[in-house]
C-alpha cells in the first residue's frame, strides 16, 4: 500500500481546485477557520492541563496513584468516543454540527472545575471534557480533507497542526502568568479558560461553514428556452454502521490502521519522554515545564514544511521518517554522552517526529477513503493508534517500575525498529499512475477557406 496514493478511490472526492487560478489554492478558508477554532481551543485546553497536576497534588492532596487513574481517563475517553464522533458525523452528513457539540461540551465543563473539589466528581468533569474531544476531532479533521484538493492535503494539515500548537505554546505561559499575578489562581485559571473556550465555539459558529468545500461559485448557465419542472433531489443514501465497519475491507485503509497501531505501541507518551530526558540530563525541577514547550516549538516551525513535503515525495517517506528521528531521540537518551546541547537534541527530534507523522497521517487516511464516510474512516485510526499509545503508556509504567529506566526504554527502542520496518514492508510504494494522454492540438483554420 502506498501512503502517499494520489489517486483517490471511487467516491472520495474532494474540493476542486480554483478555476479561477488556474491551480489549486494553497490552503482553503475552513482550513484556516478550523485552525483558528483549534487554536483558540488549545489555549483554554492548555491552561488546565499545565496546572491539572499541581492542583490536583498539591491542592487537593491527590496521590501519584489516583493521578495516574485519573490521567488515564483524561487520556482514554476521547479515543474511544473518536468513533462515535466519526460515524455521527457521516450519519447525520452534518460535521459541523458534530463537531460544534464536541467543542460545545469540552467548553461548558470547564467552569465546572471550580466547583469540583475531590476525584469523583473531577473524573466526571475530565470525562466529559474529554468526550467532546473525540467527538469533534474526527469531523473536524473530515472538514479539513473535503475542502482540500488530494495533491494538498499534507499542507493543510500541516497548517492546521501548526495552528494548533501555537495554542498549545500559548496556554501554559497564560497559566503561569495568570498562577503568578491573581490571588485565587486556580479558580481564574479554570475562569479565563472556560471564557476562551466560548470564544472558539463562537468563531467556529461564525466562520466555519456547513458545507464540505470552499470552491468559488460557478458561473450561472444561460437559462433554458423553455422552463422545465425541477427534478426532486436524491436522498442520499443513510450511512449505516455496517458501512464504517467494511471500511475495513479497504486494502490501504487496513494497511494504514495496522501501521498506525504497530507503531502506536512504541511511541512512549510525551510524559515519559520529559521524565527520562530530566533524569537523564538532571535538569532542574523549575525548569521541567517549559520541556513540552521546546517539543511544541519544533512542532509548530516544521509541520507546514512537513506536509508539503509529504505532498511532493510521498507522505509513506515522510512517516516512516518521523518514527526514524523519534528512535533517534530513544537512542540519545539511551547511550548518548553527557552532552550540553543533548537536551535541546532531543526536544528538536521529539517535535521533529510530531511534525512527520501528526498531520501526513490523517492525510493519508483521507485519500483512501469515501467522502460519505471520511470522518468515520478518520475515525478508526485515529483511535487505533491513540488506544495504542495508551497500551504502550501502561506497558511502559510497568517495565520502568519493574526493570528501570533503561532496559525499559531500550526495549521500547528495540520495539519501534521492529514496527518500523514491518510498517515498511505493509506500506509499499505503488506504480506510478501513467499520465493521460494529451488531446490533439485543433488543426489551424484554411485561409483560402471561405466560411
Amino acid at each position: 500500500m502506498y501512503l502517499a496514493d494520489r489517486s483517490a478511490p471511487a467516491g472520495a472526492k474532494t474540493a476542486p481546485p480554483d478555476r479561477g487560478s488556474g491551480r489549486a489554492s494553497a490552503v482553503a478558508p475552513t482550513v484556516l477557520a478550523l485552525g483558528t477554532v483549534s487554536l483558540i481551543t488549545d489555549i483554554s485546553s492548555e491552561m488546565v492541563t499545565a496546572v491539572l497536576p499541581l492542583y490536583l497534588i498539591a491542592g487537593l492532596g491527590l496521590s501519584p496513584l489516583g493521578f495516574g487513574a485519573l490521567d488515564g481517563v483524561y487520556n482514554g475517553v476521547s479515543a474511544l468516543v473518536q468513533l462515535t464522533g466519526g460515524h455521527l458525523a457521516d450519519r447525520v452528513r452534518n460535521h459541523k454540527l458534530v463537531a460544534g457539540i464536541g467543542y460545545g461540551l469540552s467548553a461548558l465543563c470547564k467552569p465546572l472545575l471550580l466547583l469540583a473539589h475531590s476525584l469523583g466528581p473531577i473524573s466526571v468533569i475530565l470525562a466529559l471534557e474529554r468526550t467532546g474531544k473525540g467527538l469533534r476531532t474526527a469531523p473536524r479533521d473530515a472538514l479539513i480533507s473535503l475542502s482540500t484538493p488530494d495533491e494538498l492535503q499534507g499542507r493543510a494539515f500541516g497548517v492546521h497542526r501548526a495552528m494548533d500548537t501555537t495554542g498549545a505554546l500559548l496556554g501554559p505561559l497564560a497559566a503561569f502568568l495568570i498562577l503568578g499575578v491573581a490571588v485565587d489562581g486556580y479558580d481564574a485559571v479554570f475562569g479565563v479558560s472556560a471564557c476562551v473556550a466560548v470564544l472558539g465555539v463562537v468563531v467556529l459558529m461564525l466562520f466555519v461553514p456547513s458545507g464540505a468545500g470552499d470552491t468559488p461559485p460557478r458561473p450561472a448557465a444561460a437559462p433554458p428556452a423553455a422552463p422545465a419542472a425541477p427534478a426532486a433531489p436524491a436522498r442520499p443514501n443513510p450511512v449505516r454502521l455496517r458501512d464504517a465497519a467494511a471500511l475495513l475491507r479497504l486494502p490501504r485503509l487496513r494497511a494504514l490502521a495496522l501501521c498506525a497501531v504497530l507503531l502506536g505501541l512504541t511511541t512512549v507518551s510525551d510524559a515519559f519522554v520529559y521524565l527520562l530526558l530530566q533524569r537523564r540530563t538532571g535538569i532542574d525541577d523549575q525548569w521541567f515545564p517549559l520541556l513540552p514547550l521546546g517539543t511544541a516549538a519544533v512542532f509548530l516551525l516544521l509541520a507546514v514544511p512537513a506536509g508539503a513535503l509529504a505532498d511532493r515525495i510521498g507522505r509513506r517517506t515522510v512517516f516512516l521518517t518521523g518514527h526514524a528521528l523519534l528512535l533517534a531521540a530513544y537512542g540519545l537518551l539511551l547511550w548518548a554522552p553527557d552532552w550540553p546541547a543533548l537536551p535541546y537534541l532531543v526536544l528538536a527530534l521529539h517535535g521533529m517526529f510530531y511534525a512527520a507523522t501528526d498531520g501526513v497521517l490523517p492525510a493519508a487516511v483521507a485519500a483512501t477513503v469515501p467522502e460519505s464516510l471520511r470522518a468515520t474512516g478518520l475515525a478508526l485510526v485515529g483511535t487505533g493508534q491513540a488506544l495504542a499509545r495508551f497500551a504502550c503508556s501502561l506497558a511502559f509504567g510497568g517495565a520502568w517500575t519493574l526493570w528501570g529506566t533503561g532496559p525499559a526504554l531500550a526495549a521500547a527502542a528495540a520495539g519501534l525498529l521492529c514496527c518500523a520496518a514491518v510498517a515498511g514492508c505493509v506500506l509499499r510504494p505503488s506504480p506510478p499512475v501513467p499520465a493521460a494522454p494529451a488531446a490533439p492540438a485543433p488543426a489551424p483554420p484554411d485561409p483560402a477557406r471561405r466560411p
